[in-house]
């Protein structure tokens, strides 16, 4: 079964872009609890989320023992080593008629995936609270 026959018909998702959403706060060190708050507000606001980080993302966040539990969990998907995470990110959104929450601009991939700019939901988090901005074209 694949992930698109578990969704049911009026189910909204949203592919996370763990990487960009790990280190987008302040300091060196990406953040487990900055991916928690991101489900946790696409939860609230009934998306059913899709973590998908880079492969050294496990080197470079805080809490690895936590972050590898949700990777063996599957909470967490981790693209393949050597590859580009971004890549299968716009394809999960794709394939599912999914949403991408990323500040990331994906500019290298534009021409593959045309689309883009609607798909992406950009975010902010400040002080434990995540703001969505659900705009769905460029200004």
């Amino acid at each position: 079964m694949t992930d698109r026959d578990k969704i049911g018909p009026t189910e909204r998702i949203a592919i996370v872009d763990g990487s960009n959403v790990a280190h987008s706060t302040e300091g060196d060190e990406a953040r487990l609890r900055n991916i928690q708050l991101v489900v946790d507000k696409l939860e609230q606001e009934g998306y059913r989320p899709i973590v998908v980080v880079d492969a050294a993302l496990r080197h470079q966040i805080d809490e690895r023992h936590a972050f590898e539990r949700m990777v063996d969990d599957g909470r967490i998907r981790q693209a393949p080593a050597g590859t580009d995470a971004d890549y299968f990110i716009l394809s999960f959104a794709r394939d599912l008629d999914a949403c991408v929450v990323s500040n990331d601009r994906f500019r290298e991939r534009e021409e593959a995936f045309a689309d883009i700019t609607r798909r992406v939901i950009r975010y902010m988090i400040v002080e434990g609270d995540v703001v969505l901005e659900k705009r769905n074209r460029r200004r």
